[in-house]
């Protein structure tokens, strides 16, 4: 099992949002990054777990933890021309964009990036890195524990 980190803007989809879907579960479009894309297509597997993270909101943070439940298949807003994510260089017969499907393991409390920021049994955690700027990144299995154990129990 490989672990993630993935934001969405709660704006768009919060985990509260997700809490409310049927069956709890969401594809996870709108990804327009080569190497997050990559991810996804690449090496994410079924039951492979990621933090759902808020970002670009008033107080970014982790707000739960989802798992893979379908493996990445072509994003269907890449061919919309209303979709903010159409891309008009992809076709059905040679999509570019891919998404995964995600389902909610569990809300958590939300662990605020500053305090992320704040241990340094993360500094090496690629969210915290300068210039990072993926929607999707792969979370080290001690990083995953760590926060888990410290940051996220009840």
């Amino acid at each position: 099992m490989r672990y993630w980190l993935m934001k969405s803007e709660p704006d768009d989809v919060s985990i509260d949002d997700l809490a409310a879907m049927p069956n709890q579960t969401v594809a996870w479009y709108g990804v327009r990054n080569y190497q997050a894309r990559n991810f996804m297509r690449d090496q994410m597997k079924l039951g492979d777990r990621a933090f759902f993270y808020h970002s670009s909101c008033a107080e970014p943070g982790i707000a739960g933890v989802v798992e893979v439940s379908r493996l990445a298949y072509p994003d269907e807003s890449q061919f919309d021309p209303k979709s903010h994510y159409y891309d008009p260089k992809s076709t059905r017969e040679n999509p570019r964009w891919m998404n995964v499907e995600v389902k909610l393991v569990k809300k958590t409390r939300l662990a605020p990036l500053a305090e992320l920021r704040g241990r340094p049994e993360l500094a090496s955690m690629r969210l915290l890195q300068r210039g990072n700027r993926l929607s999707i990144t792969p979370v080290a299995p001690e990083e995953w524990k760590f926060i888990e154990k410290q940051l996220l129990k009840s």
